[in-house]
């Protein structure tokens, strides 16, 4: 994962928990909540993506013995 990734995977997170503790809160209109559940939805699969990403990364570091480039 990029330095890049690696701020867009925490501001994504960061993000994503606002939107929950919003939900949780219960003071939002049914419009509002089901726009930030679905952008919540969408910032989820991006970390999982990404974080799956990272995940193979370090599969092939542990299989092969290698250096592999953790910046591509």
């Amino acid at each position: 994962m990029t330095k890049k990734d690696t701020v867009n995977f925490e501001s994504s997170l960061k993000k994503l928990e606002q939107i929950v503790a919003k939900l949780e809160d219960g003071d939002v209109s049914l419009e509002d909540s089901v726009k930030s559940f679905e952008e919540g939805i969408g910032l989820v699969k991006e970390c999982q993506k990404q974080l799956s990403a990272a995940e193979l990364k370090v599969k092939k570091l542990l299989d092969s013995g290698d250096s592999v480039d953790l910046d591509s």
